[in-house]
């Protein structure tokens, strides 16, 4: 598996999202019911949000992620950042291997 940070960055206000925040979650959901993701949540301030993810490529985590509410209603941008992780707590050694 290969280990990633997804950046997400707003078009739009935070506020302006918040019709569509339900659904964006919801599809979040499905990443942590396969396995693919890890955390997620708002920056701050909320001009986007951070995801910790894995895959077993890059084209895999993209092609979920054109799937985002926030991507097919052009609400947001995403960057891939791949990256291994070579220390972890405990608590996530499960997850990492």
């Amino acid at each position: 598996m290969k280990h990633f940070i997804v950046e997400i960055t707003y078009k739009v206000s935070f506020e302006e999202l918040q019709g569509v925040l339900p659904s964006h979650r919801a599809f979040l959901d499905e990443g942590y019911a396969k396995g693919m993701l890890l955390m997620s949540g708002p920056q701050n301030p909320k001009t986007g949000g951070m995801v910790v993810a894995r895959a077993n490529n890059e084209k895999e985590i993209k092609e979920y992620f054109e799937r985002d509410p926030y991507h097919t209603k052009n609400l947001a941008e995403y960057r891939f950042v791949e990256f291994t992780p070579v220390k972890h707590s405990e608590l996530i050694k499960s997850w990492i291997e």
